[in-house]
């Protein structure tokens, strides 16, 4: 597809999943979770407060502004139900070395959707799109060492762990995906 006519605000669509750029009405559901601590306990360790969770919702829309990218919500076709977020983000971590400008991809899916496929299909939907928007452009990710699952996603999906870091005092695995 020709970059320039992509239209960065449209949905994608996988085999299962429809991801969407959030809205107001997401809130709720973004709320439950970051609210929740199996979801949490790789991110920061902490709950976030619904406080936390609208600021998260207008840094998602002020991507989008912005920089053109950002995060989406995943929904499964049909019902709508309500499976997670991805997307992909310029956080400008304290992280040493920097991240480089790569865009940093991040997702995380509500316990009810783990193991069944849906991060990799939704990663795999969201790198479609980075193909197709910024063509032979590294992105990156960071993952927690004992993250297992989501770690078996980015290798699923062609990152390399390139180097070990700490990140906010944590340990934290590096992982770029070239362009």
């Amino acid at each position: 597809m020709n970059p320039s006519a992509f239209d960065i605000r449209r949905d994608i669509e996988t085999d299962r999943l429809i991801l969407r750029p959030h809205v107001r009405e997401d809130f709720d559901d973004s709320y439950a979770l970051w609210s929740d601590e199996i979801v949490t306990r790789f991110i920061g360790g902490k709950l976030f407060s619904r406080e936390d969770v609208w600021s998260r919702l207008l840094r998602y829309v002020g991507h989008w502004t912005l920089l053109g990218y950002g995060y989406w919500v995943i929904r499964e076709k049909g019902g709508g139900r309500f499976v997670g977020e991805i997307g992909f983000a310029d956080y400008q971590r304290e992280i040493d070395p920097p991240l480089g400008g790569a865009p940093e991809i991040g997702w995380a899916l509500m316990p009810s959707m783990h193991g069944v496929g849906y991060a990799t299909e939704a990663v795999r939907g969201a790198l479609t799109w980075a193909d197709a928007t910024w063509p032979g452009r590294d992105t990156v990710c960071i993952i927690a060492p004992d993250n297992v699952p989501s770690r078996r996603v980015a290798a699923k999906c062609g990152y390399v762990e390139e180097r070990q870091s700490t990140y906010k005092g944590n340990p934290t695995g590096v992982f770029r995906r070239m362009g």
